[in-house]
């Protein structure tokens, strides 16, 4: 029988990515993590020590509290979340075993620093077509989910980086941006640490649509088309990242379960 308080590797592996994934809190100790930094994807680090101060934090979500072996810090602070009223399990075997099942994990070296309420900020041009939506896509879902992201002219990108302290990306000349034939988006994937072959084939679903190479996959044209009918709606740019997220959360799925999916109409020879 499967544990009411407990998730497995596989079943969180399913959720993660997902807009409506699990908040996960690590809560290695530091020694745990210098010796290991990547984190499991969108996860947020805290003290097992003053969890009664931050429980409540999490209230109304779901967590999923991961310590090094799925022991004694994950299943004391799961259960103090529980306390608090919080839908809390911790992470079977801990980041051990998430690590031994090939789960994703979030190389933080490359990582922004987070501003004084934890967040990473990013900067880049105004008016975002395809790799400007789909960059903060991924980074919300697997790396930061309160990932802040400032739209600006194009001009103005490299200032407001430095007075705001904002990182700046899908530009000329900077560290998050095209290589190549490669687009930001690729970056991001290589970066982070985050290759699967869900990502790696949204990826090439992205590059080919944003460099107008159309012909590299035959689902790029549709959402070159998606992706500009969205930049046509919207004047806010904000507004337009948050319709755009379910676009690629769509897209996502599918690389991701449903690619050998097809339809027909008659389902069935002979039937109308």
């Amino acid at each position: 029988m499967s544990s009411n308080i407990q998730i497995t590797p596989a079943q969180l592996s399913r959720l993660v990515g997902l807009p409506d994934a699990p908040t996960l809190v690590d809560v290695r100790i530091d020694e745990d993590v210098a010796a290991d930094p990547r984190l499991l994807p969108a996860s947020e680090r805290r003290s097992h020590r003053d969890v009664a101060a931050w429980a409540l934090a999490y209230a109304g979500r779901k967590v999923v509290v991961i310590c090094q072996r799925g022991q004694k810090l994950s299943e004391g602070v799961a259960a103090w979340l529980r306390h608090e009223g919080v839908a809390a399990e911790n992470l079977a075997g801990g980041f051990e075993a998430w690590r031994e099942a090939g789960g994703l994990l979030v190389e933080t070296g490359k990582l922004p620093q987070r501003d004084a309420a934890g967040r990473t900020l990013w900067v880049t041009r105004a008016r975002p077509k395809v790799d400007r939506i789909a960059c903060p896509w991924l980074i919300r879902r697997f790396v930061d989910p309160h990932a802040v992201f400032l739209f600006v002219s194009a001009s103005e990108v490299a200032d407001v980086a430095d007075r705001f302290g904002a990182t700046p990306f899908d530009i000329d000349g900077v560290f998050w941006s095209h290589r190549g034939e490669r687009c930001s988006f690729d970056t991001m994937i290589e970066q982070f640490g985050l290759s699967s072959p869900a990502l790696d084939q949204l990826a090439m679903i992205v590059r080919a649509a944003d460099t107008a190479r159309l012909d590299l996959v035959p689902q790029a044209a549709g959402f070159l088309a998606a992706s500009l009918g969205l930049s046509r709606m919207y004047r806010d740019d904000l507004a337009q990242l948050e319709a755009g997220m379910l676009l690629y959360d769509a897209f996502y799925r599918w690389c991701r379960d449903a690619g050998d999916e097809t339809h027909n109409w008659p389902s069935a020879p002979g039937k109308i």
